[in-house]
């Protein structure tokens, strides 16, 4: 597998997308707009609507799609995904305006120092056991941030969600296209944001390239398309929160000796892990770690991490360095390394990695 290694530029990145939209409503910015975006909102358009279909990497829409497609012929250009790649870091980031430094939503699975605990964020339960662990998520609580939303909206400005996880819980991606339509036929300026879990769902389960992909991917590039027929005086953006890959799965605990000089089990994801080592155990750690996967990932001490600045840049969360393990090992190239063995076996489009399919996304974009 030939890959290319990519860094996220947040100075072209999801989080200055974000800062876009915030600059287009007058109101303050957390760092730099996204220069390829702003002569577009400079247009002072009535209905900007920016959906975020999850995985739709540049790769996933010049491989599935016709050339001559709807999305293809709009492709303003490209630019960068958060790291780690992955849903949970760059959801929030396009929520925010943040970079994952500063909100602290790190990857699927993260270790909150305030109660000495892996979670998996999105549901809220404890990484090993899938035991709930607190009523309210514990994310939000410790990791809480300001939304470009709530903030559109608390200065008299008009925004609003379609979402799957936001009233009025749209469960089908039709259903969240009419919701689209009934909100841009509102009177005065708006921001919409819409996501979709697809085709990332797909993706992960039957590779970036079978035939069920393409036949997701071409429904969503069609629905858009009719839909923007129906609109007037609107900004359509489509882009991702990042792409994908396909990869071979291996499980962290066939692994007796990297296994052994852990703490924890990792954190963040499967091609994005945090490591928590043993103190007198990290030589032991970095040879095995090395000797065993050395060509496929790249294995970064903390301090190497921070000094890269790879979750960004700007006032880091209180708690962003303790959440941090004495490690970081990265994919490179086509191989995941997994918590269990289920999962290993399970998935075979993966993110979060530093390979070009995983961190470049598309901006689309379409004005009626």
């Amino acid at each position: 597998m030939q890959t290319k290694t990519i860094y996220p530029d947040y100075t072209k990145s999801i989080v200055n997308l974000a800062n876009s939209i915030l600059q287009a409503w007058d109101l303050p910015t957390h760092g730099r707009t996204l220069a390829l975006l702003d002569p577009y909102l400079a247009n002072d358009y009535e209905n900007v609507v920016v959906f975020l279909l999850d995985g739709l990497g540049k790769c996933i829409v010049e491989r599935n799609l016709e050339k001559r497609g709807f999305f293809n012929t709009h492709l303003a250009g490209t630019f960068s995904s958060t790291f780690p790649s992955t849903t949970v870091a760059a959801m929030a980031s396009i929520d925010s305006g943040l970079a994952p430094c500063e909100h602290g939503w790190l990857g699927w699975d993260c270790y909150f120092p305030q109660i000495d605990r892996n979670v998996t964020v999105y549901s809220n339960t404890d990484t090993e056991t899938g035991e709930k662990v607190a009523k309210e998520s514990v994310a939000w609580k410790y990791c809480g941030y300001s939304r470009v939303i709530q903030r559109i909206n608390e200065a008299g400005g008009k925004g609003y969600y379609v979402t799957p996880f936001t009233p009025p819980y749209p469960t089908t991606f039709e259903e969240s296209c009419e919701l689209v339509k009934v909100y841009c036929k509102k009177p005065g300026r708006k921001y919409i944001y819409c996501y979709c879990d697809e085709p990332d769902r797909v993706m992960h389960f039957t590779g970036c390239y079978s035939d069920e992909t393409k036949q997701v991917v071409a429904s969503l590039e069609s629905r858009i398309e009719a839909l923007t027929a129906e609109l007037r005086d609107t900004l359509i953006i489509i882009t991702a929160d990042h792409g994908q890959v396909d990869s071979k799965g291996v499980c962290i605990r066939d692994y007796p000796v990297i296994w052994g000089c852990l703490e924890r089990i990792p954190t963040f994801e499967p091609r994005a892990l945090n490591l928590f080592v043993k103190k007198d155990r990290r030589d032991e750690f970095e040879r095995a770690f090395t000797g065993e996967f050395g060509q496929k990932f790249l294995l970064l001490p903390k301090e190497k991490v921070l000094e890269m600045k790879l979750f960004g840049c700007g006032n880091e969360h209180k708690d962003f360095r303790d959440m941090l393990g004495d490690y970081l090992a990265v994919a490179v190239a086509d191989l995941s390394i997994f918590k269990t063995h289920a999962d290993a076996e399970k998935f075979i489009g993966v993110h979060a990695g530093l390979t070009e399919d995983e961190m470049i996304i598309p901006l689309i974009i379409v004005d009626v």
